[in-house]
């Protein structure tokens, strides 16, 4: 009997996920050249194009569309068939990296402490870190990222999540603000002022200006910036007031906070606004595996220790 090249399943996998020969080269660092030959390959054992040209992009054939998901999920069957078991799992020796997708402002908050955690056990582990642009779960259901954490959206019934935290949002200007001084902030005093607001799509109004309006007040907004680091930096060198989640203030020195020199005062808002949980996801092909439960429980017991910490000002 004549086996099948199992190698030619990885080049498969990485041809339907990224819809042309050369993203597929930079996937596994070959060649233009050998990833074409491999195509040619490819085609001659499935007996089906896989991919044409269409104007000057190629496109996946039906079939090729067929079998995209079929492909993903046998290739990753196949690494956890030759991965250890999870008795078998030697953190110290573990070699891997991990691709976590989620905003600035978890690596900002949280980043530095999930880094050491892991280094400590598993000090050849690598953890990179991408921009989350948007809510989508291709990222999860290609095999893009391993982990994507956030605030849950339209990610399929298939994403497995868990609840990290629950985070809420306070409001932050520069130490020596006029809102300092005041004794208790109210919602006219907030609206006087004006703000900086985050938001990957330029919006300026969301929750808060919904509460300001049923009080009959509206806020002046400044500038809009695309995360909450960046809002927290502006509000640090101006007269602006910054919308963030508290969880962003953990490694900020924040007056109310045991922080040598706080330059920055964080308050409560002085309109209701609704909570956001914090969770991670994962595709469920990633469930048993014992390197990616690892990942989940650190994760997990990361955000348990650092958080209370910020949301105790509330």
């Amino acid at each position: 009997m004549t086996e099948p090249d199992l190698n030619l399943l990885i080049a498969l996998d990485a041809l339907l996920a990224e819809g042309s020969v050369a993203g597929a080269a930079r996937r596994l660092r070959l060649s233009a050249s050998a990833m074409s030959r491999t195509l040619g390959r490819l085609r001659a054992t499935t007996g089906d194009p896989l991919l044409v040209r269409a104007g000057r992009n190629m496109v996946l054939t039906p079939y090729a569309e067929e079998i995209r998901q079929r492909t993903q999920s046998a290739l990753y069957e196949a690494r956890s068939l030759l991965s250890p078991s999870a008795a078998e799992l030697d953190l110290a020796t573990l070699e891997r990296t991990f691709t976590l997708r989620t905003n600035d402002g978890f690596v900002e908050a949280l980043g530095t402490a999930l880094i050491t955690a892991a280094a400590k056990v598993a000090p050849n582990v690598r953890l990179r870190f991408t921009p989350k642009h948007e809510k989508s779960s291709k990222h999860l259901r290609e095999g893009l990222v391993d982990l994507e954490i956030g605030v849950p959206g339209e990610m399929g019934p298939e994403v497995r999540l868990q609840a990290l935290f629950r985070d809420y949002f306070v409001g932050v200007v520069r130490k020596g603000h006029p809102l300092e001084s005041l004794a208790e902030i109210t919602a006219s005093d907030y609206a006087a002022c004006s703000h900086v607001v985050a938001s990957r799509r330029g919006n300026m109004c969301g929750p808060v200006d919904d509460a300001l309006a049923e009080l009959g007040l509206k806020r002046k907004i400044a500038a809009a910036v695309q995360s909450f680091p960046a809002a927290l930096t502006v509000a640090h060198s101006s007269d602006l007031v910054a919308l963030v989640p508290a969880s962003l203030l953990i490694n900020q020195p924040v007056e109310g906070r045991s922080k040598p020199n706080p330059t920055l005062f964080a308050f409560a808002l002085p309109v209701k606004t609704s909570g956001i949980t914090i969770s991670q996801m994962w595709h469920p092909r990633a469930e048993v595996e014992p390197a990616h439960r690892w990942l989940r429980q650190l994760v997990l017991a990361v955000c348990r220790q650092q958080v209370p910490e910020t949301l105790s000002t509330r």
